[in-house]
């Protein structure tokens, strides 16, 4: 049985603010278009949704044929369908944000992306489309969440030391932080392993190398254990 629809159906989309964080700054992964509209722009990776495809695997399709990135964190964003949003036609995108490690991929730009490169969150330049936007929302949808859920352990390696974790969260949150302060606070929820290792090849005095209890974590918070920081 042949089915008509009444309504015109707009087109679907999705896209991916990737954060990363180096010894400097929260970064964000941008792709240069290399087609029109806004060829020659930086926008975030992302593109349309095939009919056989979920919206996440669409994402992480987008994610790997743009910019190489492969598994990551990803947790849906928003969803954005501003009319005239897209000068081609009537588009919605949904929106998701990743959180990966800078050392674990090897950014390399395909299809219809010109390049991809890795911008400071505070620096970057202005974007196609709506992205400028998409951005803002995922930046403060990280600040939110990394202050009540680890998920900031995803930007960090398996080994760090507590300058990295405390620049972490001075970098998302974008403030100072009370060094005294924060390292009882963090020490005292009991979530990180002290590895008995430290730091090697730096040209600073070494410190001491932690990582992530995640199944402590989540046995405390099935418990009603509170990570505010």
């Amino acid at each position: 049985m042949s089915v008509t629809y009444e309504y015109p159906r707009p087109a679907l989309t999705v896209d991916c603010v990737v954060f990363g964080l180096d010894a400097e700054d929260l970064k964000v992964l941008l792709i240069q278009r290399g087609i029109e509209p806004f060829a020659g722009r930086w926008a975030l990776p992302g593109g349309f949704v095939r009919v056989d495809e979920s919206l996440e695997d669409a994402a992480r399709r987008e994610l790997r044929e743009e910019t190489g990135i492969g598994e990551v964190f990803l947790e849906q964003l928003y969803t954005i369908g501003t009319p005239g949003r897209d000068p081609r036609e009537r588009v919605v995108t949904v929106a998701y944000y990743a959180l990966v490690k800078l050392s674990d991929h090897t950014i390399r730009a395909a299809t219809d992306a010109r390049n991809a490169a890795w911008f400071a969150v505070d620096d970057a330049p202005p974007l196609a489309f709506d992205h400028d936007r998409i951005l803002a929302m995922a930046h403060e949808r990280l600040r939110g969440k990394v202050r009540y859920r680890p998920i900031g352990f995803e930007l960090l390696p398996p080994k760090f030391t507590l300058r990295q974790l405390q620049h972490l969260y001075e970098a998302v949150l974008d403030r100072t932080l009370d060094k005294r302060n924060f390292r009882k606070k963090i020490i005292r929820m009991g979530i990180l392993v002290d590895l008995d290792e430290i730091e090697t090849d730096v040209a600073h005095r070494a410190a001491r190398l932690y990582s992530f209890d995640k199944k402590k974590y989540d046995r405390m918070t099935r418990q009603g254990f509170n990570f505010e920081i």
